[in-house]
């Protein structure tokens, strides 16, 4: 089953082995040498179903295993798939198609790629951290150059976010960058941003450390009018940036407290686990490709997101992922588990801050505390993080974090019902000293 090789929760803090992965039957690939072409029939199961897993994997081993010799030399090999169906987008990229008519498929593998694929586990069910001792040495030795060129390349790789429809993110934007510099990354910083964003703050996303990049947004076909996942699906232009090899993905609401940079080994598309056998999309590694783009984007008019947004249509399209582990992508979210509250957690490479923003917060307390919806996020040393970057902001920058009117009086209409609710927690009794309030008094 699916869910077998895709549990919702593994533990992390034992030692991953490949036993605890369900395995897949292999043919016995000693037997079949010296081939040219492999002919496969591909599924047209649905998109989570083994056997069609199972079918691309054997293929892709024959492939690696007649393409390239105990001295990774390599010789062309061709691969032909019949049927309706193309085969699974996360295994057989479209850039190496070469041939497509009818119920024909005609691939000339990448080779290196596809030896990086088949060094993952077949599921989520233990971390892919296997691949980052194997995969590593692959990496390195061919580059980005293609497989029959062992020439050096140097490989370009760089972090990037999305900023569309309004500026409210703006905040989250430098703060992300400013971590990422703190943490002596050597990556670039690319910023993709719509018209909503003035040249004024063009120029300050600039001085913040992002190199900025004009795009016009994308609709999400099956979204409504005004509702906040219109356009989410602007984030699909990251695979448009063909300039970089791979890229690390990160939302605006993140912070980062470690260097992630030895994390670019990992193939697309590696993530950390969201909840049932999902990945978050909030961090994740992809490979830029306009063909991929393209295939993305007609998929949009026929594949529903399960949650209406890009994580649920992203998890439709590449549903074999390899998992991250969680400390890359700390959910900021605590549910009720009272005990956790105030746990730190130490060794997290980043914060993913869900609720209430910080910077949509005064500086005292997670404001998250005083919204009984919201009351599974607040953490008030994980706040204190954030603001501690903030402080380290140069001061022009400072100013896109300032309390908005709307913002202020937010904030004291929720102290005032949490005070009224008389929260035990009693955040709402301290006493706020904040110098970006623009008010003195609670309402």
């Amino acid at each position: 089953m699916w869910k077998d090789l895709f549990p919702e929760w593994i533990n992390e803090n034992v030692p991953q082995k490949s036993s605890q992965c369900p395995e897949i039957p292999m043919p016995e690939l000693e037997d079949y040498v010296n081939l040219d072409v492999v002919l496969a029939r591909a599924p047209c199961e649905n998109a989570t179903n083994v056997f069609r897993l199972q079918v691309n994997l054997v293929v892709a081993n024959l492939l690696v295993k007649n393409g390239l010799d105990s001295n990774d030399t390599y010789r062309e090999i061709y691969v032909v798939f019949i049927g309706p169906c193309s085969p699974m987008l996360e295994i057989f990229r479209c850039d190496d198609q070469i041939w497509h008519e009818g119920n024909v498929w005609i691939y000339k593998p990448d080779l290196r790629r596809l030896k990086q694929k088949i060094l993952m586990p077949v599921g989520s069910c233990q971390l892919a951290s296997p691949f980052a001792v194997q995969g590593r040495e692959v990496w390195r030795k061919y580059g980005s150059s293609s497989t029959s060129n062992k020439s050096a390349h140097k490989r370009r790789e760089a972090y990037v976010t999305v900023l569309h429809s309004s500026e409210s993110y703006v905040c989250g934007a430098i703060s992300l960058a400013q971590s990422i510099i703190l943490s002596k990354s050597t990556k670039d910083l690319i910023l993709l941003v719509d018209n909503s964003i003035s040249q004024e703050t063009l120029h300050s996303l600039k001085l913040a450390g992002w190199k900025i990049k004009i795009i016009e947004r994308i609709r999400n076909p099956h979204a409504k009018r005004g509702t906040y996942n219109e356009w989410n699906y602007s984030k699909l232009r990251i695979w448009q940036l063909t300039e970089y090899d791979k890229l690390i993905f990160v939302d605006a609401d993140f912070l980062f407290f470690k260097n992630l940079d030895h994390f670019f080994v990992f193939p697309q598309l590696s993530a950390a686990g969201n909840c049932r056998h999902v990945f978050n999309s909030g961090i994740m590694i992809i490979e830029p490709s306009e063909c991929t783009f393209k295939t993305l984007m007609e998929k949009t008019l026929t594949v529903v997101s399960y949650n209406g947004g890009d994580q649920g249509f992203l998890n439709e399209v590449f549903s074999w992922w390899h998992r991250w582990p969680a400390k890359l992508n700390f959910l900021k979210n605590f549910q009720t588990d009272e005990s956790r509250k105030y746990e730190y957690p130490e060794d997290a490479y980043a914060m993913h801050y869900l609720g209430l923003k910080p910077w949509m917060c005064y500086k005292d307390y997670d404001c998250n505390w005083d919204v009984l919806e919201y009351r599974d996020f607040p953490n008030d040393l994980i706040h204190a993080k954030w603001w501690q970057v903030y402080d380290l902001m140069p001061k022009e920058l400072q100013k896109y974090c300032d309390l908005t009117p709307e913002m202020d009086t937010r904030i004291r209409l929720e102290r005032q019902k949490a005070k009224i609710a008389n929260f035990s927690d009693g955040h709402w009794k301290i006493q706020v000293k904040d110098p970006r309030r623009l008010s003195d008094s609670d309402i």
